[in-house]
């Protein structure tokens, strides 16, 4: 299991997790609510006959052992719970704990009366002498917000984490860049010094052995690599450096690491690239880097192919970028992968440093502010790459 993988693996924990706080979370209120929802109307039915009693006892005014100071307290202890009496007619009678100025509004009452009416809530009827009273009531504000709390504090949490991992990410691929940097430098001057030894005793040997044909010919075809060898460390002195970026014609280009590639390839690869036309397509790129690019992606390419197959490539362009289209007749990539595939260390070959992706689309997005991706793949049939590259 590959590093991906188990990253992947501990999303998919971590996720299960946050389920399950967020459902223990919520279950846990919905419970706590429920209880105070059933307290208030237990509160509410006391209301009631609280009230029933303090009809009937004004109606009795000679019964002076009859004690209404309990009956009192309980509608006096009522601040929370909004309650709204209606008599029988349906004209609204008193209100409570609807706000200071709606408790006295006669236009609230109304309103708030027929919306209890086209919420089809049941009314508690009030008996007395005189008639009935019917009472409405609605939950409290503060078991309202209740009802809403979990919500709010799934969003904090989650603003919470995600303003963390976008800090600690920021952090974390700054850190990368400057892993990249320094190997990439390092890198350079470390091969600065032999390729220098190298190409002096070149020069050692042809002033030495000048009238050595065959000599002079294998120190030409070693001067040829050596170049090679300077370019590459060229290469990697250049990243992290400021990107100087040249208008040129992109056909040329890719023509040149045709030319490249093409005898390094076996013999069963056949390419099928783009000659240079009478119209150029002219587009800012550092051709070192370019090409380094291009050549990571034909080198995986003759890697998925088995020595045998096709390598084609084709330009196209709107009004804003130039397309690059990389295309191979190789073992495909699955579409899971097409993002993986351009991760460090993510590599199918057992000894394979999985950074070469990884290089290309640091040199094309953060270089060249343009994008990379796998534009599609078919198993055994065809993959394509896309070099998107602003004009």
């Amino acid at each position: 299991m590959d590093i991906y993988q188990k990253k992947a693996k501990w999303k998919w924990y971590l996720t299960i997790a946050a389920v399950a706080i967020v459902a223990i979370s919520m279950f846990y209120t919905k419970y706590l609510t429920d209880r105070l929802a059933i307290e208030e109307v237990k509160k509410v039915e006391q209301l009631k006959t609280a009230m029933e009693t303090l009809s009937i006892s004004s109606q009795d005014a000679a019964d002076l052992n009859c004690d209404v100071r309990f009956q009192n307290q309980v509608i006096e202890s009522n601040t929370t719970i909004p309650i709204l009496l209606v008599d029988d007619l349906g004209n609204p009678q008193d209100a409570r704990n609807f706000g200071e100025k709606n408790d006295t509004s006669r236009i609230f009452m109304e309103k708030k009366l027929a919306e209890f009416l086209k919420e089809g809530k049941e009314p508690l009827a009030i008996s007395y002498l005189g008639g009935t009273l019917f009472l409405y009531f609605e939950h409290s504000f503060i078991l309202k917000l209740l009802t809403y709390y979990p919500f709010l504090q799934l969003i904090l949490i989650a603003a919470f984490i995600g303003f963390g991992y976008l800090g600690f990410s920021s952090a974390r691929r700054a850190e990368q860049n400057r892993v990249w940097v320094g190997m990439a430098k390092e890198t350079a001057h470390q091969l600065g010094t032999p390729i220098s030894g190298i190409i002096a005793w070149i020069e050692h040997l042809k002033s030495m052995r000048e009238g050595d044909v065959e000599l002079h010919e294998v120190l030409n075809e070693l001067n040829k690599d050596t170049t090679r060898l300077e370019l590459i460390s060229d290469r990697f002195s250049k990243i992290g450096s400021a990107p100087e970026l040249t208008l040129v014609d992109i056909y040329q280009e890719l023509e040149e690491c045709r030319q490249y590639m093409e005898p390094r390839s076996p013999r069963k690869v056949s390419f099928d690239f783009p000659a240079p036309g009478n119209v150029p397509v002219q587009v800012r790129i550092n051709p070192h880097l370019f090409d380094w690019v291009v050549e990571n992606l034909i080198r995986n390419a003759l890697d998925s192919m088995d020595g045998k197959g096709q390598i084609s490539a084709a330009v196209y362009e709107d009004e804003s970028y130039v397309f690059i289209d990389l295309s191979d007749t190789g073992k495909g990539i699955p579409a899971s992968k097409f993002k993986t595939v351009f991760r460090p260390g993510y590599s199918t070959k057992k000894r394979g440093w999985g950074l070469g992706l990884s290089l290309a689309k640091r040199i094309i997005e953060e270089y060249h502010a343009g994008k990379i991706f796998v534009k599609k793949s078919i198993p055994n049939e065809e993959t394509t790459f896309t070099i998107q590259l602003p004009k």
